[in-house]
């Protein structure tokens, strides 16, 4: 009970977003020692995990790739066209789900979402038809290969643990390029039209509407 009352409390304090998502983690992994839930001596296990040491080396190579410039650059080049809705989600969501193979899915949709914007500006399309797809496309895209998502990478330690084998780079992509194709397709066909339009804009009040009102206001 006092494990579930901990995880609740780290759980809401995360939702509230006053403080650091880290600060709030190692605040309630310190809890965690101080209750006697977890062993002091495994309280920094997890940072020998070679999942950890993976997933932190991704996101060096990750802001690598955003500093050079080239994944940005390939996506200018990309929306230099203009192009249909489901023509440009299918599009920019095949190159999010595929940058997100091989890097962070946060950091390929921040390298992506400036580029749609402009390209929705451009065309004169409401930005809330293609950036939600985007963001589906690049969690979809995690599932590609073993560096794509951090719980892939915990399913291969846990396999190397039990059967002392791991999954290697592309033991996902059958069954993740399948899910994230048809992921895709949905988003591109169909998913995007069901996102709600916005309501609409009150029409700018008339000369004598507000002459009317400044009258009424003053009598």
């Amino acid at each position: 009970m006092m494990l579930f009352a901990l995880l609740g409390a780290i759980m809401a304090l995360m939702l509230w977003g006053r403080w650091r998502y880290d600060l709030v983690a190692f605040a309630g992994l310190m809890a965690a020692v101080l209750l006697g839930l977890v062993p002091a001596a495994d309280a920094w296990s997890g940072f020998g995990n070679p999942t950890t040491v993976i997933v932190a080396l991704v996101l060096i190579a990750t802001a690598g790739l955003t500093r050079s410039g080239a994944v940005a650059r390939l996506a200018r080049l990309l929306s230099g066209r203009e192009r249909g809705t489901t023509g440009h989600i299918l599009l920019f969501g095949g190159v999010g789900a595929l940058l997100s193979g091989f890097m962070n899915n946060i950091a390929a949709l921040a390298m992506l979402m400036p580029v749609d914007l402009q390209t929705s500006r451009k065309v004169g399309r409401l930005a809330r038809l293609t950036l939600m797809p985007l963001a589906f496309a690049t969690i979809l895209g995690g599932m590609l290969t073993l560096i794509g998502t951090p719980p892939n990478l915990i399913v291969s330690g846990f396999r190397a643990d039990v059967l002392g084998q791991p999954y290697r780079m592309f033991d996902f992509l059958p069954v993740g390029g399948a899910v994230a194709l048809a992921g895709l397709a949905f988003v591109g066909l169909i998913g995007w039209r069901l996102i709600p339009a916005p309501p609409p804009m009150p029409a700018p009040p008339t000369r004598r509407a507000r002459s009317a009102a400044i009258s009424a206001r003053w009598s």
